[in-house]
C-alpha cells in the first residue's frame, strides 16, 4: 500500500501524542520501560493477542493489524514469557503495530468497510514482516515504534546518566568497550534490542554513526 511522505518530526509528534494520551488517563510515563502493551490495550482499546501467524502468512510474519476489527496479533514465537530473549523484538513489534494504527488506519477504512460478501474470515489490513527491503509504510511504523519506546527526552536523560554527558563515540566500537556496554545496559532498561537502541542513539546524535541508519526488528 502506498503512503504519503511523513517527516520524522511528524512521526515523533504522533508518538509523543500517543504517550501523552496514555499519560492523561493512567499517569505520565516518567521512566522506562514504556508500557507498550497497556498503551495498545488500555488506552487505544485494541484487541490484542499472540497467534501463530506464520501458518497463514509465511515464515517471516511478525505482526498483523485488522483495522476494521481493531485487532492486533503478534506471532507467538515472540512471546516474551516463553522466550525472554525475544522481549526487545516483541516490544518493538507491538510498537510497530501501534504505529500502523496511529499513522495509517485511515488508509484501511474503505477496505474494512466493504466487508465480505460470503462472511469469509477477514484479511488483515497489513502483515508486518522481518527482513530488509521494506516498503515506506513499514519504515514509518518502525520509526514510530522507536520513538514510542525510546522517547527523545527520556532517552537523552538516561544516556547522560549512563555516560556522564552527551559524549559521541565511534559507531564501529568493540562490544566490550565502555560505550558498547552502556548501549547494552540502556537497551535493557528500555526493554529494546541493543541494535534498536544503537540506531536510536545515532538518530538522536548521542553517538556517532552513519546518517540514514534504518531500524531492524
Amino acid at each position: 500500500m502506498k503512503v504519503g511522505y511523513l517527516l520524522t518530526d511528524e512521526i515523533e509528534a504522533a508518538a509523543a501524542a500517543t504517550l501523552n494520551s496514555y499519560g492523561r488517563r493512567f499517569g505520565k510515563i516518567v521512566a522506562p520501560p514504556v508500557p507498550v502493551d497497556e498503551i495498545l490495550e488500555c488506552d487505544l482499546k485494541l484487541d490484542f493477542g499472540l497467534e501463530d501467524l506464520k501458518v497463514d502468512f509465511g515464515p517471516d510474519a511478525l505482526g498483523a493489524l485488522w483495522a476494521g476489527e481493531r485487532r492486533v496479533r503478534v506471532d507467538a514465537s515472540l512471546d516474551p514469557i516463553l522466550f525472554p530473549e525475544k522481549e526487545g523484538r516483541y516490544r518493538f513489534t507491538v510498537g510497530h503495530e501501534i504505529g500502523h494504527w496511529q499513522l495509517h488506519r485511515h488508509l484501511f477504512i474503505a477496505d474494512a468497510d466493504q466487508g465480505s460478501l460470503f462472511d469469509e474470515p477477514s484479511e488483515p489490513s497489513v502483515v508486518c514482516r522481518s527482513g530488509s527491503g521494506k516498503p515506506p509504510i513499514e519504515w514509518q511504523a518502525d520509526a514510530f515504534s522507536a520513538r514510542l519506546l525510546m522517547p527523545k527526552e527520556m532517552l537523552t536523560r538516561a544516556w547522560a546518566e549512563a555516560k556522564g554527558g552527551r559524549v559521541p563515540a565511534l559507531r564501529r566500537e568493540r562490544r566490550h568497550n565502555p560505550t558498547g556496554a552502556a548501549v547494552e545496559r540502556t537497551a535493557r532498561v528500555f526493554g529494546v534490542s541493543t541494535q534498536a537502541m544503537r540506531i536510536r542513539l545515532i538518530d538522536l546524535g548521542l553517538i556517532a554513526g552513519h546518517e540514514g541508519a534504518k531500524l531492524f526488528r
